[in-house]
């Protein structure tokens, strides 16, 4: 079974650098550093990309966010009540 890691561990293990994996998958440098940072959960194209530049496959990566999302309505406490 296929191990699977993250992309800032896959990056670790491999002694690559962010500049590195930017130059490597060709994508923008904030989606790559988002990714990295598992704040951004990357396109099925991005997910090929950087999964190429490790030389790993896809199923490999956890894709995905770490931090939740929040969703806040209104202006917050300072203004009342919100909806």
């Amino acid at each position: 079974m296929a191990q699977v890691k993250t992309l800032g561990e896959w990056m670790a293990d491999r002694g690559l650098d962010l500049a590195t994996l930017i130059e490597a998958s060709g994508l923008d440098r904030r989606v790559v550093e988002a990714v990295a940072g598992n704040r951004y959960t990357p396109s099925p194209q991005q997910r090929q990309r950087l999964a190429a530049a490790l030389g790993i496959g896809l199923e490999q990566v956890a894709w995905g966010h770490q931090a939740p999302v929040e969703h806040v309505y209104g202006h917050g406490p300072q203004f009342g009540r919100s909806p």
